[in-house]
Protein backbone atom coordinates (compact mmCIF):
# COMPACT_ATOMS: atom_id res chain seq x y z
CA UNK A 1 0.00 0.00 0.00
CA UNK A 2 1.27 3.47 -0.84
CA UNK A 3 2.25 6.00 1.96
CA UNK A 4 -0.70 8.74 2.65
CA UNK A 5 0.55 12.01 1.09
CA UNK A 6 1.31 14.60 3.41
CA UNK A 7 -1.47 16.87 3.89
CA UNK A 8 -1.15 20.56 4.45
CA UNK A 9 -5.39 22.49 5.46
CA UNK A 10 -4.45 26.68 5.54
CA UNK A 11 -7.35 28.25 7.26
CA UNK A 12 -7.79 31.09 5.54
CA UNK A 13 -8.65 32.29 2.26
CA UNK A 14 -7.00 35.65 2.15
CA UNK A 15 -3.51 37.17 1.04
CA UNK A 16 -1.55 35.18 3.63
CA UNK A 17 -3.52 31.81 3.25
CA UNK A 18 -2.94 31.81 -0.50
CA UNK A 19 0.88 32.69 -0.43
CA UNK A 20 1.27 30.01 2.17
CA UNK A 21 -0.65 27.44 0.15
CA UNK A 22 0.61 27.92 -3.30
CA UNK A 23 4.12 28.24 -2.52
CA UNK A 24 4.07 25.24 -0.20
CA UNK A 25 1.89 23.13 -3.14
CA UNK A 26 5.31 24.41 -5.68
CA UNK A 27 7.91 23.76 -2.86
CA UNK A 28 6.92 20.34 -2.46
CA UNK A 29 4.53 19.02 -5.34
CA UNK A 30 3.54 15.72 -3.93
CA UNK A 31 2.13 17.76 -0.83
CA UNK A 32 -1.82 18.01 -0.89
CA UNK A 33 -2.60 21.68 0.20
CA UNK A 34 -6.57 22.40 0.95
CA UNK A 35 -7.67 26.04 1.61
CA UNK A 36 -10.65 26.26 4.01
CA UNK A 37 -12.24 29.76 3.50
CA UNK A 38 -15.51 30.33 5.99
CA UNK A 39 -17.35 32.29 3.55
CA UNK A 40 -18.08 32.85 0.12
CA UNK A 41 -15.25 34.92 -1.02
CA UNK A 42 -11.54 34.64 -1.97
CA UNK A 43 -8.82 37.09 -1.59
CA UNK A 44 -11.59 40.03 -0.48
CA UNK A 45 -9.27 42.43 0.81
CA UNK A 46 -6.83 42.30 -2.08
CA UNK A 47 -9.61 42.64 -4.62
CA UNK A 48 -10.58 46.49 -2.18
CA UNK A 49 -7.36 47.13 -1.34
CA UNK A 50 -6.30 50.39 -2.60
CA UNK A 51 -9.33 51.15 -4.72
CA UNK A 52 -9.74 48.39 -6.43
CA UNK A 53 -6.32 48.50 -7.42
CA UNK A 54 -4.11 46.19 -4.72
CA UNK A 55 -1.33 48.14 -2.74
CA UNK A 56 0.76 45.00 -3.17
CA UNK A 57 3.62 46.72 -1.14
CA UNK A 58 6.10 49.60 -0.51
CA UNK A 59 8.83 50.93 -2.23
CA UNK A 60 11.54 50.39 0.66
CA UNK A 61 14.58 48.11 -0.07
CA UNK A 62 15.95 48.98 3.68
CA UNK A 63 14.83 46.39 6.47
CA UNK A 64 15.70 49.22 9.16
CA UNK A 65 13.23 51.99 7.27
CA UNK A 66 10.76 49.18 6.70
CA UNK A 67 9.63 48.48 10.14
CA UNK A 68 9.17 51.57 11.26
CA UNK A 69 5.94 51.97 9.24
CA UNK A 70 4.38 48.83 11.42
CA UNK A 71 3.30 49.76 15.14
CA UNK A 72 3.04 46.49 16.28
CA UNK A 73 5.38 43.62 15.41
CA UNK A 74 8.61 45.57 14.08
CA UNK A 75 11.22 43.41 16.01
CA UNK A 76 9.68 40.58 14.65
CA UNK A 77 9.48 41.44 11.17
CA UNK A 78 13.16 42.64 11.38
CA UNK A 79 14.41 39.32 11.57
CA UNK A 80 11.36 38.14 9.15
CA UNK A 81 12.29 40.25 6.53
CA UNK A 82 15.79 38.82 5.89
CA UNK A 83 14.16 35.69 4.52
CA UNK A 84 11.37 37.19 2.19
CA UNK A 85 11.42 40.90 1.74
CA UNK A 86 9.75 43.85 -0.90
CA UNK A 87 12.73 42.91 -3.43
CA UNK A 88 11.02 39.34 -3.58
CA UNK A 89 7.53 39.98 -3.59
CA UNK A 90 8.16 42.23 -6.79
CA UNK A 91 10.43 39.51 -8.22
CA UNK A 92 7.66 36.82 -7.15
CA UNK A 93 4.93 38.64 -9.44
CA UNK A 94 6.87 39.88 -11.95
CA UNK A 95 8.08 36.51 -12.41
CA UNK A 96 4.48 35.16 -12.88
CA UNK A 97 3.59 38.01 -15.33
CA UNK A 98 2.45 40.38 -12.82
CA UNK A 99 5.16 43.31 -13.08
CA UNK A 100 4.50 46.08 -10.39
CA UNK A 101 4.40 50.01 -10.62
CA UNK A 102 5.96 52.76 -8.11
CA UNK A 103 3.80 55.93 -7.48
CA UNK A 104 5.61 58.60 -5.92
CA UNK A 105 4.63 57.89 -2.51
CA UNK A 106 6.13 54.59 -2.22
CA UNK A 107 3.08 52.60 -2.97
CA UNK A 108 3.62 49.52 -5.39
CA UNK A 109 0.92 48.24 -7.45
CA UNK A 110 -0.15 46.30 -10.29
CA UNK A 111 0.81 47.42 -14.03
CA UNK A 112 -2.55 46.67 -15.03
CA UNK A 113 -4.12 49.22 -12.24
CA UNK A 114 -6.06 46.34 -11.73
CA UNK A 115 -6.12 44.02 -8.19
CA UNK A 116 -7.69 41.58 -10.24
CA UNK A 117 -4.37 40.76 -11.61
CA UNK A 118 -3.10 39.88 -8.35
CA UNK A 119 -6.24 37.57 -7.77
CA UNK A 120 -6.04 35.97 -11.50
CA UNK A 121 -2.19 35.07 -10.63
CA UNK A 122 -2.70 33.69 -7.11
CA UNK A 123 -5.97 30.86 -8.47
CA UNK A 124 -3.29 30.43 -11.31
CA UNK A 125 -0.60 28.94 -9.50
CA UNK A 126 -3.60 27.44 -6.64
CA UNK A 127 -4.69 25.71 -9.96
CA UNK A 128 -1.58 24.98 -11.73
CA UNK A 129 0.02 23.15 -8.39
CA UNK A 130 -3.33 21.52 -7.74
CA UNK A 131 -4.54 23.64 -4.73
CA UNK A 132 -8.07 22.31 -3.18
CA UNK A 133 -9.54 25.39 -2.34
CA UNK A 134 -13.07 24.63 -0.15
CA UNK A 135 -15.89 27.32 0.54
CA UNK A 136 -18.09 28.10 3.44
CA UNK A 137 -16.02 25.81 5.17
CA UNK A 138 -15.73 27.43 9.44
CA UNK A 139 -13.21 25.84 11.49
CA UNK A 140 -15.34 24.79 14.42
CA UNK A 141 -12.29 23.11 16.33
CA UNK A 142 -8.58 22.09 15.79
CA UNK A 143 -6.95 19.16 17.73
CA UNK A 144 -3.84 18.02 17.64
CA UNK A 145 -3.88 14.17 17.92
CA UNK A 146 -0.01 14.34 19.23
CA UNK A 147 -1.51 15.14 22.36
CA UNK A 148 -3.40 11.69 22.91
CA UNK A 149 -6.73 13.14 21.92
CA UNK A 150 -8.55 10.50 19.40
CA UNK A 151 -9.92 11.03 16.06
CA UNK A 152 -13.44 11.64 15.62
CA UNK A 153 -16.18 10.11 14.41
CA UNK A 154 -16.04 10.48 10.14
CA UNK A 155 -11.79 10.44 10.08
CA UNK A 156 -11.03 7.65 7.94
CA UNK A 157 -8.62 5.23 9.41
CA UNK A 158 -5.71 5.83 6.63
CA UNK A 159 -5.64 9.62 8.12
CA UNK A 160 -5.51 8.42 11.79
CA UNK A 161 -1.65 8.87 12.06
CA UNK A 162 -2.08 12.62 11.18
CA UNK A 163 -1.19 15.30 13.34
CA UNK A 164 -4.08 17.00 13.87
CA UNK A 165 -8.34 16.89 13.69
CA UNK A 166 -9.99 19.78 12.36
CA UNK A 167 -13.91 19.71 13.06
CA UNK A 168 -15.99 21.79 10.91
CA UNK A 169 -20.09 23.63 10.31
CA UNK A 170 -22.47 20.60 9.47
CA UNK A 171 -19.97 17.64 11.07
CA UNK A 172 -17.43 17.67 8.75
CA UNK A 173 -14.08 16.55 9.52
CA UNK A 174 -10.78 16.86 8.25
CA UNK A 175 -7.50 15.59 9.32
CA UNK A 176 -4.09 16.79 8.41
CA UNK A 177 -0.46 16.22 8.87
CA UNK A 178 0.08 20.94 8.73
CA UNK A 179 -1.98 23.51 9.70
CA UNK A 180 -1.27 26.81 8.79
CA UNK A 181 -3.70 29.31 10.11
CA UNK A 182 -3.75 32.37 7.98
CA UNK A 183 -7.86 33.66 8.91
CA UNK A 184 -7.53 37.53 9.57
CA UNK A 185 -6.82 39.38 12.60
CA UNK A 186 -10.27 40.49 13.90
CA UNK A 187 -12.02 36.96 14.39
CA UNK A 188 -14.94 36.20 16.09
CA UNK A 189 -14.01 34.87 19.84
CA UNK A 190 -14.50 31.22 18.84
CA UNK A 191 -11.21 31.47 16.68
CA UNK A 192 -9.19 32.53 19.01
CA UNK A 193 -10.87 30.23 21.66
CA UNK A 194 -9.98 26.97 20.12
CA UNK A 195 -6.26 28.67 19.09
CA UNK A 196 -6.15 29.23 23.23
CA UNK A 197 -7.42 25.92 24.29
CA UNK A 198 -4.00 24.67 22.22
CA UNK A 199 -2.11 26.69 24.63
CA UNK A 200 -1.41 30.31 22.36
CA UNK A 201 -2.35 33.44 24.48
CA UNK A 202 -3.57 36.29 22.27
CA UNK A 203 -3.18 40.34 22.28
CA UNK A 204 -6.39 41.46 22.58
CA UNK A 205 -7.91 42.57 18.79
CA UNK A 206 -8.90 46.19 18.41
CA UNK A 207 -9.35 48.07 15.15
CA UNK A 208 -6.72 50.01 13.84
CA UNK A 209 -6.68 52.01 9.90
CA UNK A 210 -9.57 53.84 11.16
CA UNK A 211 -11.12 57.63 10.26
CA UNK A 212 -12.41 59.63 12.78
CA UNK A 213 -16.13 60.37 13.60
CA UNK A 214 -17.24 63.93 13.87
CA UNK A 215 -20.84 64.06 13.83
CA UNK A 216 -22.54 67.82 13.40
CA UNK A 217 -19.05 69.36 13.05
CA UNK A 218 -19.12 72.48 10.46
CA UNK A 219 -16.39 71.00 9.34
CA UNK A 220 -18.13 68.16 7.47
CA UNK A 221 -19.67 70.88 5.15
CA UNK A 222 -16.43 71.07 3.51
CA UNK A 223 -16.59 66.88 2.52
CA UNK A 224 -14.22 66.14 -0.80
CA UNK A 225 -11.63 69.08 0.31
CA UNK A 226 -8.23 67.31 0.87
CA UNK A 227 -4.75 69.02 2.46
CA UNK A 228 -1.49 67.98 1.04
CA UNK A 229 -0.17 68.13 4.41
CA UNK A 230 -1.54 68.83 7.95
CA UNK A 231 0.14 67.84 11.40
CA UNK A 232 -3.02 66.37 13.68
CA UNK A 233 -1.90 65.19 17.57
CA UNK A 234 -4.30 63.60 20.23
CA UNK A 235 -4.87 66.12 22.86
CA UNK A 236 -3.22 64.84 25.74
CA UNK A 237 -1.29 61.89 24.30
CA UNK A 238 2.10 61.33 22.82
CA UNK A 239 0.62 60.50 19.11
CA UNK A 240 0.91 62.77 16.11
CA UNK A 241 1.29 62.29 12.67
CA UNK A 242 1.66 64.49 9.67
CA UNK A 243 0.66 63.94 5.90
CA UNK A 244 -2.42 64.84 3.84
CA UNK A 245 -5.93 64.79 5.34
CA UNK A 246 -9.17 64.23 3.64
CA UNK A 247 -12.16 65.91 5.07
CA UNK A 248 -15.52 63.83 4.74
CA UNK A 249 -19.02 64.21 5.92
CA UNK A 250 -18.83 62.25 8.96
CA UNK A 251 -15.32 63.48 9.81
CA UNK A 252 -11.93 63.49 8.89
CA UNK A 253 -9.53 60.51 6.67
CA UNK A 254 -6.60 60.32 4.65
CA UNK A 255 -2.88 58.80 5.37
CA UNK A 256 -2.50 61.32 8.41
CA UNK A 257 -5.77 60.15 9.74
CA UNK A 258 -5.39 56.31 9.74
CA UNK A 259 -1.57 57.16 10.43
CA UNK A 260 -2.72 58.17 13.58
CA UNK A 261 -5.42 55.74 14.28
CA UNK A 262 -2.62 52.41 13.72
CA UNK A 263 -0.31 53.99 16.42
CA UNK A 264 -2.60 54.82 18.80
CA UNK A 265 -5.12 51.49 18.24
CA UNK A 266 -4.66 50.23 21.80
CA UNK A 267 -4.81 53.54 23.36
CA UNK A 268 -7.45 55.13 21.48
CA UNK A 269 -9.66 51.84 22.13
CA UNK A 270 -9.60 52.11 25.78
CA UNK A 271 -11.14 55.55 25.88
CA UNK A 272 -13.97 54.12 23.48
CA UNK A 273 -12.97 56.27 20.43
CA UNK A 274 -13.86 59.52 22.33
CA UNK A 275 -11.17 61.83 22.61
CA UNK A 276 -10.00 65.38 21.32
CA UNK A 277 -7.42 66.31 18.05
CA UNK A 278 -5.77 69.29 17.56
CA UNK A 279 -4.79 70.10 14.02
CA UNK A 280 -2.05 72.07 12.11
CA UNK A 281 -3.54 73.05 8.85
CA UNK A 282 -0.02 74.96 8.19
CA UNK A 283 2.86 72.77 9.66
CA UNK A 284 5.18 74.64 8.04
CA UNK A 285 4.55 77.03 11.15
CA UNK A 286 3.97 77.56 14.68
CA UNK A 287 1.83 80.11 15.70
CA UNK A 288 4.64 82.51 16.90
CA UNK A 289 5.87 82.01 13.48
CA UNK A 290 2.88 82.23 11.39
CA UNK A 291 2.12 85.63 13.76
CA UNK A 292 5.51 86.69 12.02
CA UNK A 293 4.27 85.92 8.67
CA UNK A 294 0.81 87.41 8.88
CA UNK A 295 2.75 90.40 9.66
CA UNK A 296 4.43 91.03 6.51
CA UNK A 297 1.28 89.74 4.38
CA UNK A 298 -0.40 92.66 6.16
CA UNK A 299 2.00 94.77 4.10
CA UNK A 300 2.24 92.93 1.20
CA UNK A 301 -1.16 92.49 0.63
CA UNK A 302 -2.65 95.73 2.27
CA UNK A 303 -5.36 96.71 -0.12
CA UNK A 304 -6.48 93.23 -0.77
CA UNK A 305 -9.47 91.19 0.56
CA UNK A 306 -8.08 88.40 2.74
CA UNK A 307 -11.00 86.18 1.00
CA UNK A 308 -10.09 86.58 -2.09
CA UNK A 309 -6.22 85.76 -1.81
CA UNK A 310 -5.71 82.92 0.08
CA UNK A 311 -1.50 83.03 0.63
CA UNK A 312 -1.15 79.48 1.91
CA UNK A 313 -2.15 77.40 -0.92
CA UNK A 314 -4.61 75.58 1.21
CA UNK A 315 -8.05 75.05 -0.23
CA UNK A 316 -10.28 78.03 -1.27
CA UNK A 317 -13.28 76.40 1.10
CA UNK A 318 -10.72 75.35 3.88
CA UNK A 319 -9.15 79.05 3.96
CA UNK A 320 -13.13 80.24 3.85
CA UNK A 321 -13.82 78.06 6.62
CA UNK A 322 -11.09 79.20 8.56
CA UNK A 323 -12.07 82.42 8.24
CA UNK A 324 -15.34 81.89 9.20
CA UNK A 325 -14.28 80.32 12.08
CA UNK A 326 -12.42 82.95 13.27
CA UNK A 327 -15.52 85.82 12.59
CA UNK A 328 -13.26 87.25 9.70
CA UNK A 329 -15.54 88.74 6.91
CA UNK A 330 -13.90 87.82 3.79
CA UNK A 331 -14.24 91.32 2.20
CA UNK A 332 -11.97 92.72 4.30
CA UNK A 333 -8.53 94.14 3.58
CA UNK A 334 -5.37 92.40 5.03
CA UNK A 335 -4.26 96.24 6.24
CA UNK A 336 -7.43 96.24 7.88
CA UNK A 337 -7.55 93.19 9.66
CA UNK A 338 -7.82 93.65 14.12
CA UNK A 339 -5.56 91.78 16.34
CA UNK A 340 -8.13 89.93 18.03
CA UNK A 341 -9.40 88.57 15.02
CA UNK A 342 -5.36 87.99 14.14
CA UNK A 343 -5.13 86.16 16.95
CA UNK A 344 -8.13 83.64 16.14
CA UNK A 345 -7.19 82.82 12.80
CA UNK A 346 -3.37 82.13 14.11
CA UNK A 347 -5.00 79.76 16.45
CA UNK A 348 -7.33 78.25 13.74
CA UNK A 349 -4.47 77.87 11.41
CA UNK A 350 -2.14 76.11 14.10
CA UNK A 351 -3.96 74.82 16.70
CA UNK A 352 -7.81 74.11 15.69
CA UNK A 353 -9.37 71.71 18.51
CA UNK A 354 -11.99 69.15 17.02
CA UNK A 355 -13.81 66.73 19.06
CA UNK A 356 -13.79 62.98 17.93
CA UNK A 357 -17.09 60.53 18.63
CA UNK A 358 -16.29 57.32 17.51
CA UNK A 359 -14.58 55.85 14.23
CA UNK A 360 -15.81 54.65 10.96
CA UNK A 361 -14.10 51.79 9.17
CA UNK A 362 -13.76 50.27 5.63
CA UNK A 363 -12.71 46.74 4.24
CA UNK A 364 -10.30 48.83 2.32
CA UNK A 365 -8.82 49.99 5.63
CA UNK A 366 -9.50 47.52 7.92
CA UNK A 367 -6.93 46.17 9.94
CA UNK A 368 -6.48 44.70 13.50
CA UNK A 369 -4.24 45.77 16.27
CA UNK A 370 -3.82 42.01 17.89
CA UNK A 371 -3.54 38.10 17.82
CA UNK A 372 -1.31 35.51 18.70
CA UNK A 373 1.96 36.84 20.62
CA UNK A 374 4.71 36.85 18.94
CA UNK A 375 7.07 35.73 21.50
CA UNK A 376 4.98 32.25 21.01
CA UNK A 377 6.21 31.95 17.08
CA UNK A 378 9.39 30.96 15.86
CA UNK A 379 10.16 34.09 13.14
CA UNK A 380 12.50 31.65 10.98
CA UNK A 381 9.13 28.98 10.10
CA UNK A 382 6.62 30.98 11.52
CA UNK A 383 5.94 27.44 13.46
CA UNK A 384 4.27 27.37 16.71
CA UNK A 385 6.00 27.07 19.92
CA UNK A 386 3.32 25.40 21.61
CA UNK A 387 2.20 22.92 18.88
CA UNK A 388 4.98 21.41 16.80
CA UNK A 389 3.41 21.34 13.08
CA UNK A 390 0.99 24.51 13.67
CA UNK A 391 1.70 27.54 11.56
CA UNK A 392 0.83 31.04 11.62
CA UNK A 393 0.70 33.49 8.26
CA UNK A 394 -0.50 36.99 8.37
CA UNK A 395 -3.02 39.40 10.38
CA UNK A 396 -3.91 36.29 13.25
CA UNK A 397 -0.21 37.26 13.96
CA UNK A 398 -0.08 40.41 16.26
CA UNK A 399 1.98 42.27 13.45
CA UNK A 400 0.05 45.29 11.51
CA UNK A 401 1.30 48.44 9.78
CA UNK A 402 -0.03 51.89 8.53
CA UNK A 403 -1.78 52.20 5.21
CA UNK A 404 0.74 52.22 2.11
CA UNK A 405 1.46 48.43 1.36
CA UNK A 406 2.87 47.77 4.17
CA UNK A 407 0.30 45.06 5.50
CA UNK A 408 0.56 42.92 2.33
CA UNK A 409 4.07 42.83 2.66
CA UNK A 410 3.72 41.12 6.21
CA UNK A 411 1.17 38.94 4.75
CA UNK A 412 3.55 37.35 1.90
CA UNK A 413 6.84 37.42 3.89
CA UNK A 414 4.69 35.43 7.17
CA UNK A 415 3.04 33.31 4.30
CA UNK A 416 6.08 32.17 2.39
CA UNK A 417 7.81 31.59 5.32
CA UNK A 418 5.54 29.01 6.72
CA UNK A 419 5.55 27.26 2.97
CA UNK A 420 9.34 26.96 2.98
CA UNK A 421 9.13 25.55 6.27
CA UNK A 422 6.42 23.35 5.82
CA UNK A 423 7.82 22.29 2.44
CA UNK A 424 11.06 21.55 4.05
CA UNK A 425 9.34 19.17 6.89
CA UNK A 426 7.59 16.72 4.80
Amino acid sequence: MSETKKRLIVIGGGAAGFFCAVNAARLHPSLEVIILEKTGKLLSKVKVSGGGRCNVTHSCFSIPDMIRHYPRGANFLKKAFHHFFTTDTIQWFTERGVPLKTEEDGRMFPQSNSSQSIIDCLMREANKFGVEIRMMAEVRSLKPEAGGLKPDAGVQKSDEQRQFTLELSENRVLTADFVCVASGGYAKPAQFGWLQQLGHSIAEPVPSLFTFNMPGNAITQLMGVAVREAAVKVTGTNLTAKGPLLITHWGLSGPAILRLSAWGARELAKINWQFAIMINWLPQFNEQTLREHLQELRFELASQKIGNRNPFDLPQRLWQYLLQQSGIDEDKRWADLPAKEQNKLITNCCAQEFKVQGKTTFKEEFVTAGGIQLSEIDVNTMQSKIIPHLYFAGEILDVDGITGGFNFQHAWTSGFIAAKAIAQMT
